[in-house]
């Protein structure tokens, strides 16, 4: 693609080459750039909307996910004319409304450690909109080794937060957080909710941090981490610093290659809804154990043989009625905890446990199709 400008495209960005910053060379360095955006949900939505409108000449989109009914409230990107299709598909058809003068790259995959190098290989910027912790520390890791900025955003509930990181000389995700939390410490927006203006305001501000980077103007949050509480409008900006001890992007590093990340998020075997269903169909015998608190488990039911909370799990193993060889589909509301529930199981001696990907959600979706 070439990056000079055609009348039309001067047309539709007059008012941003019209600042001093930018100017008809800054908006060809913008068409000659290249991001990555790793999951197009509520923060990729916002990011990748104005990235378009701006005139990001090519953005690779990764995500291999479905558009849900769910997701509605704050992936902008997708309309009920998407249900069940992919996210990619959807994306495609809303950002190239948006600008036909940019280029689209699908990698309807998902992002491991055998194919994240070569994905991320040759862009100008990632930023990380996934929302789990495998696919941060994966894009981390990659963007280190391979020299590339990630601008990262996160959400929790009504909180938000952006920073830019694997910058030369700046931080990277490891040197804040060297290793994972334990698993189903720390929910996901599905388990706990997420105020749906709020991945939109995070991805605006990725936005604006990628363009900054991409123009080189003003000063990006390398080493600095602005903080977004929506309940009472506070906005705070965090210093820290690169860790000379970090293992990745240290003085002595001791992560040189990608690696097992799934192992390293304590991420627990597991059965999807589909899978159930053919095995509830099959007649083989299994044990349905529910994690959920009392309330939940009241709410809606799939006719657990059990039900006890993922938090009393641990002191109550002694309760459990299903023999230790047979096989137990754990579940909660959406599989995070159920994970969690997993990982205690097997560790006392129940080694045929596995976790509902998608929880009850998951299972109530796939019964009303």
């Amino acid at each position: 693609m070439s990056a000079a400008l055609d009348q039309s495209e001067h047309l539709r960005y007059a008012r941003q080459i019209a600042l001093e910053k930018v100017g008809v060379a800054g908006q060809e360095k913008l068409k000659a750039s290249s991001v990555l955006i790793v999951g197009v949900g509520g923060l990729g939505s916002s990011l990748s909307l104005y990235l378009t409108a701006a005139g990001v000449g090519h953005l690779g989109l990764v995500d291999f996910d479905v558009v849900s009914t769910s997701n509605l409230h704050r992936q902008i990107l997708h309309t009920d004319e998407f249900l069940e299709a992919s996210k990619l598909d959807s994306a495609l058809t809303t950002l190239e409304a948006r600008n036909p003068h940019i280029r689209i790259t699908r990698h309807n995959v998902r992002l491991q450690k055998e194919n994240a190098m070569d994905i991320l290989r040759g862009y100008d910027i990632v930023a990380d909109c996934s929302d789990n912790f495998a696919t941060r520390y994966l894009v981390n890791d990659a963007c280190v080794l391979l020299g590339i900025p990630n601008v990262y955003g996160n959400v929790y509930q009504f909180e938000g937060q952006v920073t830019v990181l694997c910058h030369a000389n700046g931080p990277c995700y490891r040197c804040l957080h060297p290793n994972p939390p334990p698993a189903g410490l720390i929910p996901t927006c599905a388990e706990s909710g997420v105020l749906g203006v709020l991945p939109g305001l995070i991805g605006i501000l990725q936005a604006n941090e990628v363009l900054k980077l991409l123009l080189n103007i003003g000063r990006p949050l390398i080493g600095h981490m602005t903080l977004i509480n929506t309940l009472d409008s506070e906005w705070k900006n965090l210093t820290f610093p690169k860790n000379d001890d970090c293992h990745l992007c240290g003085k002595s590093p001791t992560i040189n290659a990608l690696i097992d990340y799934e192992e390293l998020c304590g991420t627990a075997p597991h059965i999807s809804a589909a899978e159930l269903s053919i095995l509830k169909n099959s007649c083989t015998p299994f044990f349905l154990l529910d994690v959920r608190r009392t309330d939940e488990a009241a709410a809606n039911s799939m006719g657990a043989n059990q039900q006890i909370s993922v938090e009393t799990l641990h002191d109550r193993l002694s309760e459990i009625k299903a023999n230790p060889n047979e096989r137990i589909v754990v579940h909660c509301q959406t599989g995070l905890r159920s994970r969690r529930a997993v990982q205690i199981l097997h560790n006392a001696g129940y080694p045929r446990a596995v976790s509902l990907d998608g929880g009850i959600l998951a299972w109530m979706e796939l019964q009303a199709m």
